[in-house]
């Protein structure tokens, strides 16, 4: 039964980003590339319904290959441009998303809250195709973000909200305090707390970013602009679902096994574990701004649903109270 309901929230998913595409108003044509990655990914649907066997193994990656071009020409179409016109830029993105997750992994490795399975046998081939993987998370969570700030959040607007020097320090702090602890905890007790993880970085980061100069989801909130931090709050939870959904058909993929409701899941996620998916999204942004700004040439740090209207983008409207 979990199933079918994952299957739907999954479908659901697709038809609301199609149907935040669609109903604005476009700034361009949806570009050939867009075409030909939803006939890819139809195709790798197809083939790994008939078990072929490289698609079951590197399925992961190849149909977030494909999602990303997909998701690339409808940011295109709502902002008239989009990540993939500058190859660098996507290809720094993408190459830094990979240490990004290791630090995640470097957690894991600690709290054993999820395993492998159905791996290449050949270690290279393993890891190339993990590290490809890894290579379309953090293009994922921003394209999707892209489309949905374009389509929706770019509009909305609140009260400014301008937190104090101690007030941000005081956030780093708890940020630290949070990402600190599961290592320090005995491993069975630490086991519980990977949700510690998942909203530390961004307390400890965002504030950082801010304070440099940086673009930083406080300092939009300091300007009364939501619309950032609501897109990646959505599409963290859109791009978990996806990941869950293609994760559970795929030869070579992840398990969780963490000691929370393991009864209870959709796909292989335990219900309790997709509350993750959202702030996961935000600390990845922190984490991209932190160390793009901190590592790459100015020209190559890509931006994430910069507030700048572009041609036939809705203007600000929505209020927030």
């Amino acid at each position: 039964m979990l199933i079918a309901a994952g299957l739907l929230l999954a479908l659901g998913a697709a038809a609301g980003l199609a149907r935040e595409c669609l109903r604005a108003q476009p700034a361009a044509s949806f570009p050939r590339s867009g075409w030909i990655a939803l006939a890819a990914l139809a195709g790798l649907e197809l083939l790994l319904a008939l078990r072929v066997g490289w698609v079951s193994t590197y399925f992961t990656a190849l149909v977030w290959t494909a999602y990303l071009f997909v998701a690339d020409a409808a940011v295109r179409r709502l902002r008239g441009r989009s990540l993939f016109q500058s190859p660098a830029r996507a290809a720094a993105l993408a190459l830094l998303s990979i240490p990004v997750w290791y630090l995640f992994e470097a957690y894991n490795f600690r709290l054993r809250n999820w395993i492998y399975t159905g791996m290449p046998r050949n270690g290279l081939a393993s890891l190339l195709g993990a590290n490809w993987a890894f290579a379309t998370i953090l293009p994922g969570i921003f394209l999707t973000a892209e489309l949905l700030y374009a389509a929706h959040f770019q509009a909305w607007r609140c009260r400014p909200w301008r937190p104090g020097g101690l007030l941000r320090a005081m956030l780093a702090g708890l940020g630290f305090a949070l990402v600190a602890v599961p290592l320090l905890l005995p491993a069975n007790r630490a086991a519980y707390l990977f949700g510690l993880v998942w909203v530390g970085f961004v307390l400890l980061l965002d504030p950082l970013n801010a304070a440099l100069g940086w673009p930083s989801l406080l300092a939009d909130l300091r300007r009364g602009l939501p619309g950032r931090a609501l897109a990646l709050l959505a599409s963290g939870l859109v791009c978990g679902f996806f990941w869950e959904f293609w994760n559970f058909w795929a030869a070579a993929r992840w398990r969780y096994v963490f000691p929370i409701a393991q009864q209870w899941k959709i796909f292989a996620m335990p219900l309790p574990g997709f509350l993750g998916f959202p702030p996961f999204a935000l600390e990845c942004f922190a984490l991209w701004i932190f160390f793009s700004r901190l590592l790459l040439p100015a020209g190559l740090a890509a931006g994430v649903c910069d507030e700048v209207p572009g041609p036939g983008l809705p203007q600000p409207a929505q209020t927030l109270k």
